[in-house]
């Protein structure tokens, strides 16, 4: 049941039960879904996202584990890919009757932004940045590392203030390979540990696998400058544990923080709509 246009506040709390939800993420390449009762991640999966039918299938199945005596039942949608959004909202709309939102137009990402006025902040970004602030308490910098870098800053007072975005690590040995004549396709692996690519498929690993690392080090200690103080920081994305697991600098790989700043959005609406 699609309740496009529908505020998510209207369904409720049902007496400080516990909020159950799946969680859908729908990015650039893949989708990530999880069954969560609080804040508790019971299931979870990705798929590609240009795979409406297998998708579907996957979030209705899980929608149909959700506990008949939670509260706020639905199933919660964030996407940065209107593209796969569309058809797999409309899909899912024909296939279950659980309600279904939109973070956007019916769920708020309730985030204060030190922001240009005109910015237009992917949900993705937000909602890493809501969750990241919920969990470590203070200032604090988000590296999501998929198809894009991205690197954000969160304040003290959990005000985004945004930062940088820079092509993922697949992304940049995409193009290495599609704007030249000689470079070969080389799928991201981790480079060997020899300091020097003795050979072209190493040096581009080394390329990417050092200069991703490399660039979110110089953004966080610009970002510590800026801010007078250093910033833990918090990883997640489908290359985080590979490019940052070992890293000093991080300190902690979170694989569901997107999905997790979507039950913090619906937790937060509701307890709104209680006052």
């Amino acid at each position: 049941m699609l309740d496009a246009g529908n505020d998510f506040r209207a369904m409720g709390s049902r007496g400080g039960e516990t909020l159950e939800i799946v969680g859908v993420s729908v990015g650039n390449t893949n989708t990530k879904f999880g069954l969560f009762r609080g804040h508790e991640l019971r299931e979870s999966g990705a798929l590609p996202s240009d795979g409406t039918e297998a998708l579907c299938r996957a979030i209705v199945g899980l929608a149909d584990r959700l506990d008949s005596s939670g509260a706020g039942q639905a199933i919660v949608v964030a996407s940065v890919n209107a593209t796969a959004s569309r058809p797999l909202m409309a899909a899912l709309g024909g296939a279950t009757e659980k309600p279904i939102y939109q973070v956007g137009p019916d769920l708020p990402v309730p985030l204060h932004g030190r922001l240009d006025h005109e910015a237009m902040t992917g949900h993705d970004r937000a909602l890493n940045a809501l969750a990241a602030f919920e969990i470590m308490k203070q200032a604090v910098v988000v590296v999501d590392a998929g198809t894009a870098i991205t690197v954000d800053f969160i304040d003290g007072e959990g005000v985004f203030h945004g930062g940088a975005i820079a092509p993922g690590v697949t992304t940049a040995l995409k193009a290495l390979h599609s704007a030249t004549d000689a470079l070969p396709e080389v799928p991201f692996v981790r480079p060997d540990p020899h300091p020097f690519g003795a050979n072209t498929q190493q040096a581009m690993l080394n390329g990417v696998f050092y200069g991703a690392r490399g660039l979110v080090r110089a953004l966080v200690e610009r970002y510590a400058e800026a801010y007078s103080g250093f910033p833990l920081v918090v990883a997640t994305g489908g290359d985080a544990e590979m490019l940052f697991g070992d890293d000093e600098l991080v300190d902690r790989v979170i694989p569901d923080l997107t999905l997790l700043g979507i039950v913090i959005a619906c937790e937060r609406s509701l307890h709104g709509a209680d006052e």
